[in-house]
């Protein structure tokens, strides 16, 4: 069992204060949403993400076609930096705790994804550390879990569609073991374990039902908790 690491309220605020951009997480209200192509030409993925990475809004690389997403929204940006802090303080360190770390999929949807939240094993961070970019390549081995917090939308919408279905198909098959869908607007979470490269559902967990997680059965979490960020 991995020694609990203790945090008071100001180291707390310390480590989410040196994650995010708050300037830019505070003027970001729009919810994150499917928007129209940024350009004609094609990218290769290397291209992408040194593109992606000087520029203020998400995008995504469809079949090597730049898509502008919407911004995320300061809610979910809040959730994920709690998420930070309640991994760390259950004894994962810091350094497998990963946030705008690309995964590549295979998919004619996309090139790669860009979870909220990623948990690495050993391994799958030895590998994104050997690499120049901060990306799992396809042949490198896969993180424990992936956390995904979804923006509003209705079965056979764009938001809806793209974490409950495309993603939950791509990360079965990438082999991660786990996965977490965090829905602020339905009030839950899902947990997802792979089984035979396919995710069964461990549970929907609302208000103050303990979260049970196979791969991190320390963790103590409610969607109640996840959702009010701490406070």
């Amino acid at each position: 069992m991995p020694q609990l690491i203790r945090y008071d309220r100001l180291e707390k605020l310390n480590i989410l204060w040196t994650i995010f951009d708050w300037k830019r997480l505070l003027s970001s209200t729009q919810e994150g949403s499917v928007m129209t192509q940024t350009t004609r030409s094609r990218l290769t993925l290397e291209e992408f993400l040194t593109y992606d990475r000087n520029k203020d809004t998400r995008y995504e690389l469809v079949d090597g076609v730049l898509v502008e997403m919407g911004t995320e929204s300061t809610i979910n940006l809040i959730i994920a930096g709690f998420l930070f802090a309640a991994f760390l303080q259950s004894g994962i360190p810091p350094y497998r705790i990963g946030f705008k770390q690309w995964i590549v999929v295979s998919s004619a949807a996309v090139t790669a994804r860009d979870p909220d939240l990623i948990i690495h094993s050993e391994a799958s961070f030895a590998a994104i550390e050997q690499s120049s970019q901060a990306l799992i390549l396809s042949d490198a081995p896969p993180p424990l879990l992936v956390i995904e917090i979804v923006s509003p939308g209705e079965p056979g919408e764009a938001n809806y569609e793209r974490d409950y279905v495309e993603k939950r198909r791509e990360y079965a098959a990438r082999g991660i073991p786990e996965y977490w869908i965090i829905d602020p607007t339905r009030q839950m979470t899902i947990v997802l374990s792979l089984e035979r490269e396919a995710y069964q559902e461990i549970g929907q967990f609302r208000e103050n039902a303990p979260i049970l997680s196979p791969t991190f059965p320390i963790i103590q979490l409610t969607t109640q908790q996840i959702l009010n960020a701490g406070r």
